[in-house]
């Protein structure tokens, strides 16, 4: 490598963390994420859903 080994090899290193150091972020990003999901009520079902809008919204009288 005509004595630049040790620069290009160093490099390849670096970015190998960097690109591992990323993907454990991703991982512990997503995995927070599916938690806080979990935690969500569920959502209604799809025909319960279809009721409420075709109900509409409910009329309130200002006072």
């Amino acid at each position: 490598m005509g004595g630049y080994a040790g620069f290009v090899w160093s490099a390849f290193g670096i970015t190998a963390l960097v690109l591992v150091g990323l993907l454990v972020l991703s991982w512990r990003g997503l995995k927070a994420r599916e938690s806080e999901l979990a935690a969500l009520p569920p959502l209604p079902d799809r025909e319960e859903r279809r009721r409420q809008r075709r109900a509409g919204p409910v009329a309130t009288v200002e006072q």
